[in-house]
């Protein structure tokens, strides 16, 4: 028989003191006290069958090549935001040059339409100046006449309604040209606005497309 403390025999069989005082009490071991110590009593079979076989402990993953994988997806993932980073900055800078090629259009159109404005303006204050009118008639045919008699002559600048007219279309064809012009005026740098008025420059333009 082996002798040996309620301490070394939990340790022994792998267990709790609680569990070795259990086996006691009911009887599946067998104690003596000796000194006023309890001593638990083992017989050669439970000194071979007893002890819990301690099971080897698994070899952990390489860490090396762990870290290795870690630092190749790192990299996957560096260069891809290297990427998306080079195509923002190459669809910011379309859109700046974008912006700045249509800001300079609307520039230039606007350039255009204040010298043909200027132009047509001036010609109406030398006639104002020049010619004052004798007996009273209409302001908007006054304005027509004074546009006609000197700068059609130069440089074509009708206004529509008096091209419309002296083309000999109906007046329902000639509500359905002035709706055109009225959708494109503000777009279309061949159309001239004065007031409320529309002006056409023949010499340099063609207007088939709208008059038809």
């Amino acid at each position: 028989m082996k002798k040996m403390s309620i301490n070394d025999a939990a340790e022994y069989f792998g267990v709790s003191k609680e569990a070795i005082h259990n086996r006691v009490r009911r009887g599946s071991l067998q104690s003596v006290v000796e000194n006023g110590v309890k001593m638990v009593l083992l017989d050669e079979t439970q000194a071979k069958t007893g002890r819990k076989t301690v099971q080897p402990r698994r070899p952990t993953p390489n860490n090396d090549r762990y870290y290795k994988l870690l630092e190749e997806q790192n990299q996957k993932l560096q260069s891809r935001v290297d990427t998306l980073e080079n195509e923002t900055r190459s669809l910011r800078d379309q859109k700046e040059q974008m912006l700045i090629a249509e800001r300079e259009k609307i520039e230039r159109i606007y350039k255009e339409k204040d010298e043909q404005l200027k132009n047509i303006l001036s010609t109406i204050s030398s006639q104002f100046m020049l010619n004052a009118p004798q007996e009273a008639v209409a302001e908007d045919e006054m304005l027509e006449a004074e546009i006609e008699s000197e700068v059609v002559e130069e440089s074509k600048v009708v206004s529509l309604n008096r091209h419309l007219k002296k083309r000999g279309f109906s007046a329902k064809k000639i509500k359905k040209i002035k709706a055109r012009f009225k959708k494109s005026a503000k777009k279309d740098e061949r159309i001239i606005i004065v007031g409320k008025k529309y002006y056409i420059d023949t010499k340099k333009y063609d207007y088939s497309d709208i008059i038809g």
